[in-house]
């Protein structure tokens, strides 16, 4: 089985528990790191999402994947909440983080500089847009690395 269909029917499993209880599935991930594979969810929900929470999903899905028994490797199973620091990836997190500081890492540099700190405007005609030193700066998203929600202390 391909690794998108893995992925496409661990999620088919896990909505239930996810809309039951109010959490937003924010990725799923089955990657081999090293020998071993690793079966990722990284689960939110507003509030904060807590080891009881990681605990609620791991349990509900390790029955359903153990009944099933559908990916032929073995794996480590590994819920957890994508962190204060998460990188943005869905359209819909561009909306949901408008007004906070993100850092955005470039592939390529832009005036010899690859990385940005400023808040978050919003995807404007597919653009992800900040504001630094009250200027919008805009970056084609196929140009980013990454758009990481900042921890500034």
């Amino acid at each position: 089985m391909q690794t998108k269909d893995i992925i496409k029917k661990v999620e088919d499993y896990v909505l239930p528990i996810i809309q039951k209880n109010s959490y937003e599935l924010v990725e799923i991930e089955f990657v081999k790191e090293g020998s071993n594979y690793y079966l990722r969810l990284y689960v939110d929900k507003e509030g904060g999402f807590s080891i009881n929470d990681c605990e609620i999903v791991s349990r509900y899905l390790e029955q359903k994947l153990e009944s099933d028994d559908f990916i032929d490797k073995a794996y480590i199973l590994e819920v957890s909440s994508p962190g204060i620091d998460r990188v943005l990836k869905k359209d819909s997190e561009y909306e949901k983080y408008k007004g906070r500081i993100v850092d955005i890492k470039l592939y390529k540099p832009v005036d010899k500089v690859k990385e940005f700190q400023g808040e978050l405007v919003g995807l404007v005609d597919g653009n992800i847009v900040i504001k630094e030193d009250n200027k919008e700066i805009v970056f084609d998203r196929k140009d980013v690395a990454t758009c990481r929600l900042a921890v500034i202390f």
